[in-house]
């Protein structure tokens, strides 16, 4: 009787894709303020004059040939909010050409983290807003910023600088109204979007202010400022957001402010996620690391020569390669603008309840024989598996942060007999309770990442990179440790709402049991982030606070992003 009622209640909570929400998780949610654009094909959120247009296709959706929603992504660095490093202006050394130095080499792969963070001082300048003449930008001065300061507080180093204009909230729509955004302002139909003016990009950066951003597309004034703007601000070090919105929701000084995207291999740019958290104690906690430098990045570099993308366990049955495609070459820089072809589970990335749940309606007679096998182990083990439509622009960013707690099961690596290949060492429940009683227990809305090292040990460029992936699926090496079904019930008991690993999945190099972990996470209501590693670098008792920030694309049932850790 005791386990028919306790499969009862697994169902009911199994038929959502999520439980309802505590107070406590309301207001943690109210706390995070999305600034990020949605990134959406019926939106203008790519640069419009010779750069590849963003695209998202179904590769695979889930039924007879799939058990997993899988997408495919055409993106470029200049999309949606989005993030320049200083090569976006300043040359390489060794190339000969104006302006260039070290800082040239300074790709959004190699930004320190610390740069992403800090304290939002919001500078209004909507007075500015269509003041200008048709494709010229009006400018913000220098007297602007002094003026701020006069009534609030000298600037300086962990500033995270946003010159509040409401551009982006007003003309940031579906097309043909997205028109005006930036093609209509190129075509001088329409009065330029405010940015800065050169003096006072090189006023913050003189003052040490290492982060920029605007409301608008560009930081650079039409028609003719953009590049003096950006080497102006560039040339000191400083990293800038374009195209944040919503910047109006956040007061003048203390709230936490984030931007940053996917470890995309020497890119001058990038496209990223934009979020703040109100003032408060956390606010303050944050604001206080990034001040410090006290941040780590868990995300690993992107690149065609590192094992990033899925190789799947038979042929055919592998993912889309991650392609870095050069298209317009930029003399002023001695490099090509390029864009990325790639599966969004690549590299550190999210993983959303409708990555393996179906929709509402979905007939379970749809799976191929095998999978509508393993569901029925699955619902007389765990209930009910449960229904989702929730994808990445959906997941609340509080969601995907938290108190960080690494669980170390290194000690499992090893401990699979050689004849049982393919196999996963497994990650059970008296891991966790054994890490609980050693180091307290679990909260709610804390995130869990399982340390394993198998990234850190077999991340390797071609021809050493059959480690990672390709040797654990074919049984030529032991798979990396894999979190059982009832791991993941209990740290959905304990109030988890996001689980990590430093390893490809969360499931294992078991495909039905990768199947069973991905049901029962997205049946509570969980996510999860893999692919993650650096996990040593976290210093002993440093009260960790874990960030992911994935693309905000519209209706992708996962996405690429960034893993960081403030202490």
């Amino acid at each position: 009787m005791h386990r028919l009622i306790t499969l009862f209640l697994v169902s009911v909570i199994a038929l959502t894709s999520s439980a309802t929400p505590s107070q406590a998780q309301r207001r943690r949610t109210n706390e995070f303020v999305d600034l990020s654009l949605l990134v959406d094909t019926n939106y203008p959120c790519t640069w419009p004059t010779g750069f590849p247009m963003f695209q998202i296709r179904p590769f695979k959706a889930i039924g007879p040939a799939s058990i997993y929603n899988i997408d495919v992504l055409q993106i470029d660095g200049n999309t949606g909010t989005q993030i320049d490093v200083p090569p976006h202006s300043i040359p390489r050394p060794g190339t000969n050409l104006q302006w260039e130095g070290e800082l040239g080499l300074e790709y959004t792969h190699k930004t320190e983290p610390f740069k992403f963070v800090g304290e939002a001082c919001v500078i209004d300048i909507t007075q500015l807003l269509d003041t200008g003449e048709p494709g010229i930008s009006p400018l913000i001065l220098v007297e602007h910023v002094k003026k701020w300061e006069q009534n609030n507080r000298e600037l300086g180093p962990g500033d995270v600088v946003l010159f509040k204009s409401g551009y982006s909230d007003l003309y940031y729509k579906p097309y043909p109204e997205g028109y005006h955004f930036i093609s209509g302002c190129l075509d001088k139909k329409f009065s330029g979007w405010p940015d800065p003016a050169p003096e006072t990009m090189d006023y913050l950066g003189k003052k040490g202010v290492w982060h920029v951003g605007v409301d608008s597309p560009s930081i650079g004034p039409i028609p003719d400022l953009g590049e003096p703007v950006h080497y102006a601000g560039l040339k000191h070090g400083q990293i800038f957001t374009e195209s944040a919105t919503n910047l109006g929701s956040l007061p003048t000084t203390g709230a936490f402010y984030c931007c940053m995207g996917p470890r995309h291999t020497d890119g001058p740019y990038g496209e990223g996620r934009s979020f703040a958290i109100q003032p408060g104690k956390l606010a303050t906690r944050l604001i206080a690391s990034a001040r410090a430098k006290r941040a780590i990045d868990l995300s690993v570099v992107l690149s065609s020569d590192l094992p990033v993308t899925w190789p799947g366990r038979e042929t055919g049955s592998h993912r889309h390669p991650y392609l870095k495609v050069d298209f317009l070459y930029a003399a002023n820089l001695d490099l090509y603008h390029h864009t990325h072809m790639m599966d969004p589970m690549a590299g550190t990335h999210l993983v959303t309840p409708s990555y393996s749940l179906p929709k509402k309606g979905f007939k379970n007679s749809s799976y191929s024989p095998e999978v509508q096998s393993w569901l029925r182990d699955y619902e007389s083990l765990y209930g009910r598996r449960g229904f989702s439509d929730t994808t990445v622009e959906q997941i609340p960013l509080s969601q995907m942060a938290g108190n960080l707690r690494v669980i170390d099961v290194t000690g499992l690596v090893g401990s699979v007999p050689a004849d049982t290949l393919p196999a996963s060492p497994v990650i059970r429940p008296e891991h966790v309770s054994a890490f609980e009683a050693k180091y307290g227990g679990l909260a709610p809305g804390e995130v869990v990442v399982f340390k394993t090292g198998h990234i850190d040990r077999t991340f390797k460029a071609a021809p050493d990179d059959s480690g990672c992936m390709v040797d654990p699926l074919s049984g030529a090496s032991e798979g990396w440790p894999a979190v059982s079904p009832e791991t993941i019930q209990l740290l959905s008991r304990r109030g988890i709402r996001c689980v990590g690993i430093d390893a490809p999945t969360l499931g294992g190099v078991d495909a039905k049991n990768e199947a069973f972990v991905n049901w029962l996470l997205g049946s509570s209501g969980m996510v999860s982030v893999e692919f993650l590693h650096n996990l040593e670098a976290i210093p002993a008792n440093a009260n960790p606070y874990f960030l992911f920030a994935p693309v905000r694309i519209n209706h992708a049932h996962g996405s690429p992003g960034r893993a960081i850790v403030l202490y």
